[in-house]
């Protein structure tokens, strides 16, 4: 089977590989679509790893994937079943096959697109964060980046019936398509005071939660700076192992006195209930986070995947790569 894998720093190559055999208690999946995460980007793609560490693992960075059971040996799992595989560390999902067991196979129904249930995998990680924020509805909340992770914030929470969401993000695509998902207003940071402008878009009531999806180490002062006094802060954002916060605003911290939230589904004791629950939720029409899907390539084309999440090229919001006849299936 055909696998990428980095030898450099943003530098993909391909390898050939033994298909893996599953061993009792797994499933062999055939990997038909997987999509990059920002994650992916900030952590790894960027570099940060030592050099004498490349060539990564072949699949690596990846952990958005979707396919068909191919071979079942888990009385649990069903040959045939389409699923979202949550990889294990050292594992990733730029390769053609992969095996998993039960616990991390999270089956999805057999009708539409498996290049959009995909998307439920990163939206549910987000459905995990929102509920440690209690009840939303009435309050304004301001999401800081509108990448896959921002949307999926501005999507529930307006769902969830908050007052006002605001999306700020620097890329107009990626304002745009918060207008169409639940953001009430936008903000341009690159050309706007972004503190002025959330001023006025709330009347002088100011932001009751604000949630860090920037992936910068920035965003954890700039949040400080938005949420009003007594509210509360979600910190989603991932920056990699290099990421520090170059000056805390200890200050503003004190005085805000706001409640901090650090949020990571993976961390927790249950790192797929919430992503069943959003596969669920798609399924039954309360939020399809397939919107957020805006391009398919072709696997062979997984640099070009990489480097045009990386550059905000051609108004990506999501990228999925196609295997096995996957993607638009």
């Amino acid at each position: 089977m055909k696998a990428a894998r980095l030898v450099a720093p943003q530098t993909f190559d391909f390898v050939e590989l033994d298909e893996p055999t599953p061993k009792d208690g797994e499933a062999k999946i055939r990997v038909e679509a997987t999509s990059v995460c920002g994650s992916d980007i900030h952590g790894i793609y960027h570099g940060g790893t030592p050099e004498e560490d490349y060539p990564l693992a072949p699949g690596v960075p990846c952990h958005e994937i979707a396919g068909t059971i191919v071979e079942s040996k888990s009385d649990e799992l069903k040959e045939g079943q389409r699923a979202i595989v949550l990889p294990t560390r050292g594992m990733g999902g730029l390769s053609e096959y992969l095996v998993q067991t039960p616990d991390r196979v999270l089956p999805v129904p057999d009708w539409g697109g498996i290049h959009e249930w995909v998307m439920c995998q990163h939206t549910g990680t987000v459905l995990y964060s929102v509920k440690q924020m209690g009840n939303v509805a009435g309050k304004r909340v301001a999401v800081l980046g509108q990448g896959g992770i921002g949307l999926s914030f501005s999507m529930l929470t307006e769902k969830m019936g908050a007052q006002q969401v605001i999306g700020i993000d620097p890329v107009e695509a990626r304002r745009e398509k918060a207008l169409t998902i639940g953001a009430t207003n936008t903000v341009d940071p690159s050309k706007e005071n972004m503190y002025e402008a959330i001023e006025d878009l709330t009347g002088g009531e100011g932001i009751d939660i604000v949630v860090d999806a920037t992936g910068d180490p920035e965003g954890f002062a700039q949040s400080l700076k938005i949420v009003k006094r007594w509210g509360m802060f979600v910190s989603f954002s991932l920056t990699g192992s290099t990421g520090k916060i170059s000056e805390f605003p200890h200050q503003e911290f004190m005085f805000k006195a706001a409640t901090i939230i650090p949020t990571q589904v993976a961390a927790t004791s249950q790192p797929t209930k919430d992503i069943r629950e959003m596969i669920a939720l798609k399924e039954r029409g309360w939020a399809d986070p397939g919107v957020l899907k805006s391009h398919n390539v072709d696997f062979s084309d997984v640099q070009k995947a990489y480097d045009m999440y990386s550059n905000h090229d051609d108004g990506v919001i999501k990228v999925v790569m196609e295997l096995n006849g996957g993607g638009k299936s």
